[in-house]
């Protein structure tokens, strides 16, 4: 199931802050954590790894315990190691065009708690509808 739908109203996420003609991939990385930070243990924008324009990593735990070190670039998010402040170069994996794909194919804590937030937002406008 891929899920490109965040159940909060979000101010924080822009769908690309731009400079110019380059995104800067530090502020977006800082938009994709607050998007999900709700349904995840723990996530934050590296401060070890080089960031620049056109790239910034993110760890992130999952509510399973898993760690990852994600890469952000126009291409998209994809991991590239299996621990905070981790790259490994030779690992060749997916890239994802949004966060919610990505933990959707990682976590499924993950899953079950967008699908709370989106419940509970739902639940919401019924109640605010009637």
């Amino acid at each position: 199931m891929e899920v490109d739908f965040q159940p909060e109203d979000s101010s924080s996420f822009k769908e690309g802050i731009e400079l110019g003609d380059v995104k800067d991939m530090r502020l977006e990385a800082e938009a994709v954590v607050s998007d999900v930070l709700f349904a995840v243990s723990e996530m934050y924008v590296s401060q070890s790894l080089d960031s620049a324009l056109d790239v910034a990593y993110i760890n992130v735990e999952t509510r399973e315990g898993n760690r990852y070190c994600l890469e952000l670039t126009e291409a998209g998010l994809r991991v590239v190691g299996y621990g905070f402040d981790q790259v490994n170069e030779d690992l060749s994996t997916q890239y994802h065009e949004t966060v919610y794909s990505l933990l959707d194919t990682l976590s499924p804590g993950y899953r079950e708690a967008f699908g709370n937030a989106l419940l509970q937002r739902l639940e919401r406008l019924k109640q605010t509808g009637q």
